[in-house]
């Protein structure tokens, strides 16, 4: 079984996709250092070079290449919005959007340089970004958890939900 965390950026998807996977005995990957380790570039560096066409691309690619594990996969914050990605997710395992208010991501991801959307956006950008990608996010995801919790307690609820 693939389990694909999905939401926006700083929605906690790394942080608790390690613990969920440590808890169910699966390995963890982040997509965006899977990304990067198979480019040898960094995300900006792919975003600025190559474009945003490509890195989607490679994205989806390397959503398929993850299907074949049993893992706990932490997806990019736009993954799951590109069909292409959510569809071959969701044939391939179970998609669970973390559903948590704006504020609390934008408190984590504020400050983060290695970012493309925050370094070149505003906060009310970003927040018009993430409300656009809510919905697409709920349709596109096997099932949504409230992720303004513990990394504790989002787990145990996951485990819950799909056991």
């Amino acid at each position: 079984m693939t389990i694909y965390l999905c939401g926006f950026m700083g929605c906690g998807k790394t942080t608790v996709g390690k613990l969920l996977a440590e808890k169910l005995g699966l390995s963890f990957t982040d997509l965006d250092d899977y990304i990067e380790a198979k480019e040898k570039m960094s995300i900006p560096d792919i975003f600025s070079e190559k474009g945003e066409k490509y890195f989607r691309e490679a994205e989806a690619l390397a959503v398929k290449e993850l299907s074949a594990e049993n893992s706990v996969v932490a997806c990019g914050g736009g993954t799951i919005i590109n069909d292409n990605s959510a569809r071959i997710a969701r044939e391939n395992g179970t998609v669970i959007f973390f559903d948590i208010p704006f504020e609390a991501c934008y408190e984590r991801i504020k400050d983060d340089p290695h970012r493309p959307l925050v370094v070149n956006n505003t906060k009310q950008e970003l927040e018009k970004i993430f409300c656009a990608r809510h919905d697409i996010y709920m349709k596109n995801s096997t099932l949504a958890v409230n992720a303004d919790k513990t990394p504790d307690i989002i787990c145990d609820d996951i485990i819950s939900i799909i056991q």
